[in-house]
């Protein structure tokens, strides 16, 4: 044998004669993964709406888990991080871990749900990733006030929302506050709206005939002998103690001709309705004649031109530079433009500035419905308010539009948009739809098909009464009987509210405020549509612009 073969050998018998020192081989334990959760009936979905206050939440793993370990890796917290106490218990063979609160959930509360790798199998292995989901609690479906009839609902809701402009009225000019936390900051549309708001509440016995005539009156003498005016126009915000303008932005400092357009409405509505031959009536009729007759509204042609411009400032002159083009909410400013005994424009400037000679219309078809004018599905719904607090469309026509179908389409168009809803915010139903500008948290916007952003503002359907009484009356007896306790507070509803991501908005905005109680009524008797109209130089003007209608006979 080989000398170097010999000791191979030798050795190889000495290493397999010994006894080994080293401990035997221990895998180490295997981390694993999650596979899933249910909410309720849902699996698997990051965000999970509409889930019952009695929730039970499963999470499987790919492994069963050490019990000891599951309370303190898993955060069941509230929106404000708030922990939400909840037992725990265990199926197949432990590799489903469920959760339940100790007490159901409120309701329209978010949630979220985190399992962190602290997580423990019963192997000692680690849950590999993080998981992480979202609950929010549904809809509390029980009433929250008696129910009462149709018109017990429509009343209630007139006579809570007429206390905005009656019991909050600024107490020195008697103008409508912009909000409800303005302090003297007034709006002249909003007054505007006001003063049709007090004649309804006169109509509905709020308030006696002389109190709202008094009011008015203090109105109107503010309006003439201490607010500031620029040709007869007034500003979009005003001081109502002093009457000085208080600028809406840097160079909106001077006359906002739509802004006084509402305003106009309102007192030409206020005059109709005081007709009766004593001294007090009287005075009130000839104070609005002299206010409405010093409207300059040729003047803010700029230069002759043949459209109307929104602003002018004493300080920027023309720099706002914003013609007044169709369609939107400012077909009032045309009409009372017209309709003028000092300062008329002729129908050149309608046609060309307003109408721009055609291009508003629009005859397209969304969800069904055809819209004479506009943009695409309709814009805001406030478009089909403002202007119509006064202007009746029913039977309503000229060169471009029928001006029923015009606002009924467009509101239809917003209700069946809300009721399909596309972004798939929660909530969106037949009975919880209306987009139009607003509070949003954290701000103002002006919602609508193609700006949603899941926001609703119970003006919108509510103030649509004239054109969907249906589908405006299941929006009303869900905000008020299903959402009542978050909804209807001192002033009527609140301004706006999402239930997505829940927030009800605390503000109650005039223009917003007063075409719900207007509306409401014209949809009931027709109060304001038929003093409006009433007017001898709107029915003068509106014909002179083309327009016919049975009521302008």
């Amino acid at each position: 044998m080989k000398p170097y073969l010999f000791a191979t050998l030798f050795f190889v018998v000495l290493a397999c004669g010994k006894k080994s020192s080293n401990p035997p081989f221990t895998p180490l334990p295997l981390n694993f993964d999650q596979l899933g959760w249910t909410v309720g009936d849902k699996a698997n979905l990051v965000e999970n709406d509409g889930v019952t206050p009695d929730i039970s939440v499963k999470v499987r793993f790919q492994a069963p888990i050490d019990r000891s370990s599951a309370t303190a890796a898993i955060d069941f917290k509230d929106a404000s991080g708030i922990a939400v106490p909840f037992n725990t218990s265990f199926e197949k063979d432990d590799s489903i871990v469920v959760l339940k609160p100790n007490s159901d959930l409120p309701s329209l509360t978010r949630y979220s749900i985190t399992v962190k790798p602290t997580l423990k199998s019963k192997e000692g292995g680690q849950l590999r990733n993080t998981i992480s989901f979202n609950l929010l609690t549904q809809i509390d479906t029980r009433p929250k006030f008696p129910t009462v009839s149709d018109d017990e609902l429509v009343e209630t809701v007139q006579k809570q929302t007429f206390k905005y402009f009656w019991d909050f009225g600024h107490p020195v000019s008697g103008l409508s506050r912009e909000r409800n936390n303005s302090g003297d900051l007034v709006t002249s549309g909003g007054s505007g709206f006001g003063v049709m708001a007090i004649v309804t509440g006169i109509h509905r016995n709020f308030i006696g005939r002389t109190e709202g005539l008094d009011r008015i009156q203090k109105m109107t003498n503010f309006l003439k002998n201490t607010a500031k005016r620029y040709h007869g126009a007034y500003p979009h915000w005003l001081n109502g103690a002093t009457g000085a303008t208080i600028p809406f932005s840097s160079k909106d400092d001077g006359a906002d001709l739509v802004e006084t357009s509402y305003l106009v409405m309102g007192l030409l509505t206020a005059r109709q309705y005081f007709n009766g031959s004593n001294v007090a009536e009287t005075a009130l009729r000839d104070s609005i004649n002299a206010l409405v007759d010093d409207v300059e509204w040729s003047w803010f042609r700029k230069n002759n031109e043949n459209l109307l411009y929104w602003h002018w400032s004493p300080n920027f002159g023309w720099d706002m530079n914003l013609p007044i083009r169709g369609w939107n909410e400012c077909l009032i400013t045309y009409v009372l433009a017209a309709s003028s005994n000092k300062y008329g424009i002729p129908k050149s400037v309608y046609d060309n500035g307003w109408a721009q000679n055609g291009n508003m219309r629009n005859n397209n078809q969304y969800y069904g419905y055809t819209l004479p004018v506009g943009s695409a599905f309709g814009g805001p719904l406030f478009f089909s308010h403002y202007s119509f607090l006064g202007i009746n469309p029913n039977g309503l026509t000229d060169a471009y539009a029928n001006y029923k179908d015009q606002v009924t389409n467009h509101t239809k168009i917003n209700y069946e948009y809300c009721k399909a809803n596309p972004k798939q915010f929660y909530g969106y139903s037949a009975s919880c739809w209306g987009l139009t500008a607003s509070d949003i948290p954290g701000g103002y916007a002006a919602s609508s098909p193609t700006n949603d952003i899941g926001v609703i503002a119970p003006t919108a359907a509510l103030s649509s009464f004239p054109y969907t009484p249906t589908e405006s009356m299941a929006a009303l007896k869900f905000f008020y009987y299903t959402l009542g306790d978050k909804l209807f507070k001192e002033y009527g509803f609140v301004d706006a509210f999402a239930l997505k991501n829940p927030w009800f908005a605390n503000s109650f905005l005039a223009i917003d405020q007063g075409p719900i109680l207007i509306m409401i009524e014209n949809h009931r008797s027709g109060l304001l549509w038929n003093l409006f109209t009433s007017c001898s130089e709107v029915k003068t003007g509106m014909k002179g612009l083309g327009f016919t209608a049975p009521w302008l006979n």
